[in-house]
């Protein structure tokens, strides 16, 4: 179907969902937080409530590593886990891979003037044990030549796979949507017609699952749309045309006080739909690429984006109930459902991190700003980061610190509060290049590297952060 404005109705229906309980609420503020499973892409980038146990402050490719398990083929997917098992995917070119070339660049822009691949590549989903590390399965879901071109920076398994306990959803761009049960059987497949990205870019738009759906958007240059499908069997329940070109941005289920909303940021228009597809509300981008992910705090949603050359970078805080069109006119900064917004502060690939009514920015090029998150006041400007370099990875945080970790593997930790303060560096080993999000589990930190998957763990735990 195509995209229409839902009316009064629909919306009345969509608010009785919100008080519904639902094991997977997806919000910042309860954000898989009560537990220590991390079921979709950033969905932890803070400590669970109530945590009496984080990861360690200080890190190697030796010193605090509980274990670390060398990974084949290329992939910038982040893992997930549910209880004691990490899933994650990657791709192995059963010929040679051209490696990726870290940092901003024009060279090479166009991917669809590389050489075409003619080798067999493998798409894999693994599951890794918590606590040792051990490979507990692999599966194949696919294996060719590649359809389509990718980015030098992208990989073929750039797409966070998704949980809900009972199964686990991978998605490989341009291949298909694979879902197995926890112990590794393939339950069902949907496999994708490939379309063609801008510049032969690539993919990295990640599924999520919620409320028995997974949803799944993928925007192309050729038929852009947004898909529910039964969680249980991969039936198709709806389909959405969009009016967009290639994006890079995962879906953010926003549940708010008034009704549970789908959230899509793009650059021809971020929009919020119902969870029958309907478009609730849409405001127009102005950038020439959309990759951040939204995300909420204190009942406001945030959304951003951003490139650091091209285009422009806005962020915009947006209350709840909101219909239609609510793009602001010239020169307005505010309105009845734009709470604020900053018309040059987006980053272009890490989204913003928010502890305690602050949002922490990355920047690519290794700069650092902050926002208060009610009023959109700057904290303070850019700062530098010391030979910080290139930054894709989102930043997290514990503690009284803010972690960043660049390219190279090099983490860089700052303090929290309202001054820019460098405080220290973690650094992995050489060949780490890092493009994929890290996630706290308990007081575990697991880092995917190019090479490996790294558990980060301090050598003595409390009682409660014991296995």
């Amino acid at each position: 179907m195509k995209e229409k404005f839902t009316g009064m109705v629909v919306l009345l229906a969509v608010g009785v969902v919100m008080f519904m309980p639902d094991p997977l609420v997806v919000s910042a503020e309860t954000d898989a937080r009560t537990s220590n499973n991390v079921p979709r892409f950033l969905a932890v980038r803070v400590p669970i409530s109530g945590a009496t146990a984080t990861p360690p402050e200080h890190w190697s490719a030796t010193e605090n590593v509980a274990w670390k398990t060398d990974l084949p083929g290329m992939g910038w997917s982040s893992p997930v886990v549910w209880g004691d098992r990490v899933f994650l995917t990657t791709c192995i070119n059963t010929g040679e891979d051209r490696a990726p070339r870290k940092g901003l660049y024009l060279q090479d822009l166009d991917a669809n003037k590389y050489e075409k691949p003619k080798h067999k590549h493998l798409w894999k989903v693994y599951c890794l044990d918590l606590h040792s590390g051990e490979i507990v399965w692999q599966r194949i879901a696919h294996e060719g030549v590649p359809p389509k071109p990718h980015h030098l920076k992208n990989t073929l398994a750039s797409e966070t796979p998704t949980t809900d306990g009972q199964r686990v959803y991978a998605r490989f761009g341009n291949v298909g949507l694979f879902c197995y049960d926890m112990d590794g059987k393939e339950l069902w497949t949907h496999l994708e017609k490939p379309r063609d990205t801008n510049y032969g870019w690539g993919t990295s738009q990640s599924p999520i699952v919620f409320d028995g759906r997974v949803y799944l958007v993928n925007d192309n240059e050729e038929e852009s749309f947004l898909l529910a499908l039964d969680a249980k069997t991969g039936e198709e329940i709806w389909r959405v045309e969009r009016d967009e070109k290639t994006n890079y941005s995962t879906p953010f289920v926003w549940r708010n006080e008034l009704r549970t909303e789908l959230v899509i940021s793009a650059i021809g228009w971020a929009r919020s739909y119902d969870l029958d597809g309907n478009l609730l509300w849409r405001i127009k981008g102005k950038s020439i690429l959309a990759i951040p992910t939204p995300q909420a705090h204190n009942g406001m949603l945030h959304l951003t984006s951003g490139h650091v050359v091209w285009g422009e970078n806005p962020m915009y805080a947006i209350r709840p109930g909101a219909s239609g069109d609510i793009s602001l006119a010239e020169g307005e900064t505010s309105s009845e459902f734009i709470a604020w917004h900053q018309p040059k502060a987006g980053p272009y690939h890490p989204t913003p991190l928010i502890v305690n009514d602050q949002m922490y920015v990355l920047l690519d090029r290794g700069f650092m700003t902050s926002y208060d998150t009610e009023t959109g006041a700057e904290i303070y400007g850019k700062h530098r980061i010391p030979k910080g370099r290139a930054f894709t990875c989102s930043p997290w945080s514990y503690g009284d610190k803010l972690y960043c970790l660049n390219e190279d593997g090099v983490t860089f930790a700052l303090a929290l509060g309202d001054e820019f303060e460098f405080l220290y560096t973690n650094e992995l080993q050489e060949d780490d290049m890092c493009m994929a999000t890290p996630v706290i589990v308990g007081d575990r930190l697991l880092i995917r590297s190019a090479a490996r998957l790294y558990c980060i763990r301090g050598a003595k735990s409390s009682p409660q952060a014991a296995d």
